[in-house]
């Protein structure tokens, strides 16, 4: 076997090792199943106005964005979302743990995120939800879960999870 061969080699079992540890690590931290309840009740966001997440993902898959302040993963991660918001995606972030609404938005504003939030303050969605970990992102589609993931997550990943919802042929 050649060198370059050898080397691909490893490289190759190192990706497949690395994709069973993610998706192992995704399953541990799957959030609770959604109920028909959670997913048809209405959720106050920051500027006041109230959302459920079965109407926000009727016509379009719905990225639900968990995340905190606090969070070192989340510094990278919020601009990703904020750049997928801008592009159109449909967007909802929950803010954990992370103040009052006037330090919350002061904040984001800092940063220059501008996405949807709702502010669980308490950590009450979280606990319900079976979050354990930030960030997390779920997908949910028709008022469904259709998918979860935590940790960093690039956007080009979110965008083939949001891609492959929206062209069910190619699956």
């Amino acid at each position: 076997m050649t060198k370059w061969k050898k080397w691909a080699r490893e490289l190759a079992i190192f990706a497949l090792m690395l994709a069973v540890i993610s998706w192992g690590v995704d399953q541990w931290r799957k959030p609770a199943p959604l109920t028909t309840m959670t997913m048809q009740s209405e959720l106050m966001l920051t500027n006041g106005q109230y959302v459920s997440l079965t109407e926000l993902s009727a016509d379009q898959p719905l990225l639900v964005y968990l995340w905190a302040t606090w969070c070192a993963v989340c510094k990278f991660t919020s601009p990703t979302v904020e750049a997928l918001n801008a592009d159109g995606v449909n967007v909802l972030s929950i803010a954990i743990r992370s103040g009052d609404d006037q330090r919350l938005l002061r904040g984001m504003k800092a940063k220059g995120l501008t996405f949807p939030v709702v502010n669980d303050n308490q950590g009450r969605l979280a606990r319900e939800w079976g979050i354990n970990a930030t960030p997390t992102f779920i997908i949910i589609d028709k008022g469904k879960m259709v998918h979860s993931t935590s940790g960093w997550s690039s956007s080009w990943g979110l965008k083939l999870r949001l891609w492959w919802l929206q062209n069910p042929a190619v699956t």
